[in-house]
């Protein structure tokens, strides 16, 4: 029998969930009032419980020195994950700042001429692009330039941008379950249970790299007649299309820009052996970025994306009215019991429930309620923690690839599409990335007995 406390948290989460889900006001709406509604109602009224309020709220940890360099011993987080946030929020600002000189779409016009601006060849190397910059910057900030990149070429090339885009958003999501920094769940599962780019490199890497062969085989023969039909009587002589340089805005801050870039990546890549966490990191990236700005500093700030993080606390706030009410480890006992203690059993009902449940609801929100529930899960039943971490990390990563609205990329893909004349129904969006999805999942099921069973 739940109580009072636990009814109404699930209760407040439901609705959020709801309302993200239908979308009809940005995410951050409901995320704030949920979880205004979870420290009035769960936690002071019905609780009665100051301290539960700042268990969830976490902020004594910001002064922390270990917050900042924990050096060897890992940061675990409880309630909201400050780590999550902060390091968004500066590569939120790199990347701003990135795009303000022209770096994104330089090195998408360079890609394009060095395949003579081939239709087919450029879904293979904008594929390999998304999967590549996703392991190091926000899949969503991925999918912003790289569509409105496709749709300038589609324009000019006379091809449907629709199918490129599909792949594109697809190979963001796999290419960024290979790292810790890549898509969002797996900055949240990271940073919340201290694991570092190279254990998800090492861990997740090589399958998601396996999954982005397959997936590039999968598209090329199911696109490949589609885009070279529309393009067979083009001219496609490269003195037609825009040259790479003429992207560049500023030759200075374009070169400083990428040092910093190149940077932050090197810091990512070491911090296991620095010793730094990455919320720092994502401090230096956009004190780096701000000063080299300078005087465009104020602008590059106010082009951030500011709801997207207020949305992340809002939701941490609402995981916690769960996490502190004990629904989340009354739901790791009962996938215990149901599992048998059975690793077996334990790994594809992880992997096959979050990927499903992935594609129907955003997946930012679905990892941020199952990584106390693995936490849980691991300390009831003995299954090993980083076991259950990878098969979370590949289920919410490569399941939020099935529906327009699985991942917040592929919401910003099919949104830019959308804006720009090209709208991407649901049944064509399924048509493609279902069969695509339910294909790495299963290779990635297979990945997981094999090597952690």
């Amino acid at each position: 029998m739940l109580a009072i406390s636990q009814i109404l948290a699930v209760l407040i989460f439901a609705v959020m969930f709801i309302a993200i889900i239908i979308g009809k006001v940005h995410r951050y709406i409901p995320a704030l009032i949920g979880a205004a509604l979870v420290i009035t109602v769960v936690f002071v009224a019905v609780m009665k419980s100051p301290q539960a309020i700042l268990n969830v709220l976490s902020l004594e940890q910001l002064i922390q020195f270990r917050f900042w360099v924990p050096g060897e011993e890992p940061i675990e987080s409880h309630g909201v994950n400050w780590q999550t946030i902060i390091f968004i929020g500066g590569m939120m600002v790199m990347v701003e700042g990135l795009g303000a000189v022209g770096f994104f779409r330089w090195i998408c016009l360079y890609l394009a001429k060095l395949v003579n601006y081939r239709v087919v060849p450029i879904l293979i190397v904008f594929m390999l692009l998304s999967g590549f910059l996703a392991m190091f910057i926000d899949s969503i900030t991925v999918l912003l330039f790289l569509a409105s990149v496709t749709i300038e070429l589609a324009r000019l090339l006379k091809f449907d941008p629709v199918p490129v885009i599909i792949a594109e958003i697809f190979a963001a999501n796999t290419g960024g379950s290979a790292t810790m920094c890549g898509d969002p769940p797996n900055i949240i599962i990271g940073t919340a249970l201290g694991y570092t780019f190279t254990d998800f490199a090492v861990n997740t890497g090589p399958i998601a790299w396996i999954g982005m062969i397959f997936t590039l085989g999968f598209f090329y023969f199911m696109f490949r007649k589609i885009l070279t039909s529309s393009q067979d009587s083009l001219d496609t002589s490269p003195s037609k299309y825009p040259e790479p340089r003429e992207a560049i805005i500023n030759l200075r801050l374009f070169w400083i820009n990428t040092a910093i870039f190149i940077l932050v990546v090197i810091l990512l890549v070491t911090h296991a052996q620095t010793g730094i966490s990455v919320a720092l990191i994502g401090c230096i990236a956009a004190a780096l970025t701000l000063i080299a700005a300078t005087k465009g500093a104020a602008r590059v700030i106010k082009r951030v994306d500011w709801r997207t993080l207020v949305f992340f606390i809002g939701l941490f706030i609402c995981v916690g009215g769960l996490e502190e009410t004990g629904v989340l480890r009354m739901l790791a006992e009962y996938i215990g019991e149901v599992s048998g203690g059975n690793i077996f059993l334990v790994i594809p009902i992880i992997l096959w429930v979050s990927a499903f449940a992935s594609s129907i609801v955003d997946n930012i929100p679905f990892a941020a309620v199952m990584v106390p529930v693995i936490v849980n899960l691991s300390r009831t039943a003995g299954f090993k923690l980083p076991t259950l971490a990878w098969t979370l990390a590949l289920g919410t990563d490569i399941g939020g690839n099935a529906t327009p609205i699985g991942a917040s990329a592929n919401v910003v893909g099919t949104a830019i599409a959308d804006r720009e004349g090209y709208p991407i129904s649901w049944g064509r969006f399924l048509k493609y990335a279902l069969p695509a999805m339910i294909m790495v999942v299963g290779l990635c099921h297979l990945y997981l007995i094999l090597r952690y069973a």
